[in-house]
């Protein structure tokens, strides 16, 4: 039998509240971009959706160390005070700012060294080279324009940190070996494992793994909408927002 903190009736308690000041929204009402709390906003959307950002510019064609200097200097003039105050009077989405952006610079780059775009060489955002190269040489060829490549990283990206925090929420409450047990079925119909067999594995009837699979998906999906949240202006944007991305990730 599991032990009593591995229940699936003492499951974490989600965390409820509105949308309010979110990441993106944060940054979005900044004004002229003095705002310490907007460019503490903004580097943390960076640190965690960095990855797309260098995959893309790799996908343009640049090496792999042109892509990091690049990344590195894209988010330097990024963070620069008037970058932020052009910020301040732009809408909707943050992966379509980052985008646009993204391109804009890459073009602008085209026409100086590469050296007077590395941010006076220092690390803006925080991440591991090796660690980028390694998931980039592993995607699969893709036919898609860098564009719908990008945001079906994005996606994915996301995804990744959401599932990230679920099993954080999972680990602070005494849980981790349910988690791990059930990840497989946080998407409905696609594992090829069944509720028998993770009941005999935990000591648990089918019903209670039936049970715990909904709240885990539940609580997925809560969090899932949460990080969605952190990255559109508004709360009226957050089911568009959602739609779009689960539409990425099925789009073949």
């Amino acid at each position: 039998m599991p032990a009593q903190n591995e229940s699936p009736s003492a499951a974490p308690e989600p965390h409820t509240g509105l949308f309010a000041t979110t990441h993106w929204s944060v940054v979005l009402a900044a004004g002229h971009g003095s705002s310490s709390r907007a460019a503490e906003a903004l580097e943390r959307l960076c640190s965690t959706y960095w990855y797309p950002l260098y995959a893309h510019v790799r996908r343009r064609g640049c090496n792999e160390h042109d892509s990091r200097d690049l990344t590195q200097a894209f988010f330097a003039h990024l963070f620069q005070n008037d970058a932020l105050h052009r910020v301040s009077r732009e809408k909707g989405k943050f992966r379509s700012f980052l985008l646009a952006s993204l391109n804009y610079f890459l073009a602008d780059a085209r026409d100086r060294e590469l050296a007077q775009k590395r941010g006076g060489g220092r690390e803006v955002v925080s991440f591991d080279e090796a660690e980028a190269e390694e998931r980039y040489r592993h995607e699969p060829v893709d036919r898609l324009s860098p564009d719908r490549i990008f945001e079906r990283r994005w996606a994915l990206t996301m995804l990744d940190q959401v599932l990230k925090r679920l099993e954080l929420e999972f680990i602070a409450a005494g849980k981790a070996r349910l988690f791990h047990r059930l990840r497989v079925f946080l998407v409905e119909g696609a594992a090829t494992d069944t509720y028998a067999n993770a009941a005999g594995d935990l000591g648990l009837s089918e019903e209670a793994i039936k049970k715990a699979v909904q709240r885990l998906r539940r609580r997925y999906y809560e969090l899932f909408r949460a990080e969605v949240a952190n990255t559109v202006a508004a709360a009226t944007e957050v089911d568009e927002e959602l739609r779009y991305l689960c539409a990425l990730m099925t789009d073949g």
